[in-house]
């Protein structure tokens, strides 16, 4: 009797063990199986560029466009200023002046109104001598 009994407990283990080995087998063949369609699924992809690859790539190119023209308009806007600057002079701080500092400002303002408007009248000049040419 004792040794139906270690047959049969011989026997429950061989079989747990191959119902253990067909789950591992089971697992394996189910994990194969999502692998080779996975793999399938790469290649039936066509092209490398993906809807989804076109939008980001999209986006990104309109950020670096926005970055591009935010620069653009800064340094239009720095080389405005500087040449402005170049023409005008900078401002004179007339709030603190006395009489003989405004009449220096003044005078000063005076003489380069009066400088350009030369030059002025020089290439109105020239202007005209050249059309008379032509």
């Amino acid at each position: 009797m004792a040794d139906d009994d270690v047959r049969r407990v011989k026997k429950r283990l061989e079989e747990a063990k191959k119902a253990k080995q067909a789950e591992i087998d089971r697992k394996r063949a189910e994990v194969r199986k999502r692998m080779e369609e996975a793999s399938k699924a790469k290649k039936a992809k066509k092209g490398f560029m993906t809807p989804e690859r076109k939008k980001k790539l999209r986006l990104l190119l309109r950020k670096k466009a926005a970055e591009e023209l935010k620069k653009e308009q800064e340094r239009k806007a720095a080389e405005r200023r500087r040449i402005i600057e170049e023409r005008c002079g900078k401002p004179k701080n007339i709030e603190d002046a006395n009489e003989a500092a405004l009449t220096s400002i003044i005078t000063g303002y005076h003489q380069r109104i009066t400088k350009i408007e030369e030059e002025k009248y020089d290439a109105e000049i020239e202007v005209a001598r050249k059309q008379l040419e032509v």
